[in-house]
């Protein structure tokens, strides 16, 4: 009862899901309960990023839309929910970034020639963490009521918890940044650190008899006190408990000085735009060093040779990276001829074309703000958004070719026609033509 000639049902068709089958085989045994088919998870994953929702809602949403069903490989309609939404992040922590490769491999090869071109695009990103704005009275009593938790959990009791005198400080850090608040607040901030290190000391002490409690929260130990050392220009700070590896980074923008999360290279092909390589990058480094991640990933997703990459003045201090060859906007050469000049402003002109695909994976493809914990959250959220775009890109090519196809068809049958007949139907056909 489905329409065939619907864009999921003809990707469904155009995917070769046994690749997921034989790459994540390795993943499972044949002991214990059955898991779940491994196109449905996979395709499950797909919508989701396709859909630009959560876990939950595209759960919820299977089992609403048969197209979704027919996509993940049922025949038949289910009136059940196919799993819950936490087998989705079992299902990403089980093939981790090397499975999530396989399937950005796979949304790469399904444009086929479009995707292997010897020129390619290349720009970096912020892929943000899902972090609040960070301060230090902000850390400090987060790490405090952390300091709380671990005290109940552990059935020990805290010589002062501070509880009175901590919502006080809080109170007092508010508007801190205006000057007749600032002393004030510098000083509860100050305060507040001072505290956070007492508890500690007082949680240590109790754990002096029991090494396995120490060892315990040792390493959640060490990272409260970082953050309660670290001063306004230490380097490698930390701004987040639950995302530790997240950095700031400074892109230039009048509406957001600083972005919290990792870098992101993405690399698309000159022409077709496809995205063909992306890497998630663990250190602020400059542009200039992630080339080598982003290119080597674009590079084992194509079946062609990379002749040139195409960057913006950001890369400048790379002539080749793996040989290829690095291209960065310059001063027009006087030796140049009229053809030479022409050639490097069409290619630089074109360079522009990587921003809305950017703008594409952040605002269409969840790469806004990644939701995904740790740096290998931020990989695997990448290569899915990655896919998704390419994904979503078969699909509008496909629907494109659908409606020529069309339109082929009402030509051909008003040839057909005799002459008298074709006038009544020229207004139908009108009609589809501006529904294009």
């Amino acid at each position: 009862m489905l329409d065939m000639n619907d864009s999921l049902i003809a990707l469904s068709h155009a995917i070769d899901w046994t690749i997921f089958d034989k790459a994540f085989n390795k993943y499972y045994s044949d002991e214990g309960r059955p898991a779940k088919p491994i196109r449905l998870m996979v395709g499950i994953l797909l919508l989701k990023q396709l859909k630009n929702i959560s876990d939950d809602e595209i759960v919820m949403q299977w089992k609403q839309n048969p197209y979704f069903q027919y996509f993940c490989g049922f025949d038949e309609l289910q009136i059940i929910e196919p799993c819950h939404s936490t087998d989705l992040v079992y299902f990403r922590k089980r093939i981790g970034t090397e499975g999530m490769k396989v399937i950005f491999s796979m949304s790469v090869g399904l444009h086929g020639e479009a995707a292997n071109e010897k020129q390619v695009i290349v720009d970096t990103t912020v892929q943000e963490n899902n972090i609040t704005y960070p301060t230090d009275g902000k850390l400090a009593i987060k790490i405090i009521n952390h300091l709380h938790k671990i005290a109940k959990a552990e059935n020990i009791q805290l010589r002062r918890t501070y509880v009175k005198e901590i919502k006080a400080h809080r109170i007092s850090l508010r508007f801190f940044r205006h000057p007749r608040k600032r002393k004030k607040a510098k000083a509860a901030m100050k305060r507040l650190k001072t505290i956070a290190k007492t508890i500690m000391r007082d949680l240590d002490r109790n754990f002096s008899d029991n090494s396995t409690s120490y060892d315990k929260y040792a390493e959640r130990f060490y990272l409260y006190m970082r953050i309660l050392l670290q001063e306004k220009n230490t380097p490698n700070k930390i701004y987040s408990l639950h995302e530790p590896h997240a950095y700031a980074v400074g892109k230039g923008k009048d509406h957001k000085q600083w972005e919290y999360g990792t870098k992101a290279s993405v690399i698309t092909t000159k022409k077709s735009g496809v995205v063909i390589g992306v890497s998630s990058h663990d250190k602020n480094e400059h542009d200039s060093k992630t080339l080598e991640a982003a290119l080597s990933s674009a590079q084992s997703n194509t079946t062609k040779p990379i002749k040139e990459a195409i960057c913006d003045r950001g890369y400048r201090g790379k002539k080749e990276v793996l040989g290829i060859t690095i291209s960065i906007p310059g001063t027009v050469l006087k030796r140049d001829t009229k053809y030479q000049k022409e050639v490097k402003r069409e290619k630089f002109r074109r360079r522009a074309a990587i921003e809305p695909v950017i703008g594409h994976l952040k605002s269409d493809h969840r790469m806004a703000i990644n939701y995904l914990k740790g740096f290998i959250g931020d990989e695997i959220n990448l290569l899915l958004a990655a896919s998704a775009f390419n994904l979503k890109k078969w699909i509008n090519n496909f629907l494109r070719l659908l409606f020529v196809f069309k339109i082929a068809l009402i030509i051909y049958a008003l040839e057909q026609l005799k002459q008298d007949e074709r006038r009544k139907h020229v207004e139908l056909f009108l009609i589809l033509y501006r529904l294009r």
